[in-house]
């Protein structure tokens, strides 16, 4: 591999997010590469932006990943898509779920929740959008919307289907591994 991968996976706490960035990293050196990983909290226990950087490549030097740089954004939630959009790179992929969290400015009343969020990402990027909720409802825990969209963003790179089944066999829980590999195989093969 040439130069460095750059992934963004952001969303809003309690969503998966960095069990999702352990996966993600935890595959990456099982393929033998060099990895930084990154995450930035806000009041992620309640509810707030979560963001993790991953890096990886031969040799990584630096975890963050400036605007206009990330190779993939990986989003659990409409509106914190928008917010990463400035840091996809031209051609980049941008994955999203299509879920609406309303931030507390929205439940408050103070502000709105933007609308047509997923026309404009459509027009500003390869944009993958899907209800990953609804799909892990239907695989049977809703809390494998994490793996869905791990399944999907598998799909878009070059690492080998089992690296990642090893990889989440290695780092979920044992008692759910088989809702979480079901997860993984509906995103997987969603397109």
């Amino acid at each position: 591999m040439n130069g460095t991968k750059n992934i963004l996976i952001v969303g809003v706490g309690g969503q998966g997010t960095l069990l999702a960035s352990r996966i993600l990293g935890n595959v990456v050196i099982k393929e033998g590469y060099d990895v930084k990983v990154s995450e930035v909290h806000g009041m992620s226990q309640r509810g707030g932006s979560v963001v993790t950087y991953v890096k990886y490549g031969d040799k990584v030097f630096s975890p963050i990943i400036d605007k206009g740089e990330a190779d993939i954004i990986l989003a659990f939630e409409l509106l914190e898509a928008y917010r990463a959009l400035p840091y996809l790179k031209i051609g980049g992929k941008m994955i999203i779920n299509t879920q609406k969290i309303s931030p507390m400015p929205v439940i408050s009343g103070a502000a709105k929740y933007p609308s047509d969020i997923e026309k404009k990402l459509s027009e500003a990027a390869d944009l993958t959008a899907l209800d990953a909720l609804d799909i892990a409802l239907k695989v049977g825990n809703i809390k494998t919307l994490n793996v869905v969209l791990i399944g999907v963003m598998a799909k878009n790179t070059d690492i080998p289907y089992k690296s990642w089944l090893d990889t989440i066999e290695k780092t979920v829980p044992q008692k759910l591994l088989d809702v979480n590999l079901r997860a993984f195989d509906a995103g997987y093969n969603l397109n």
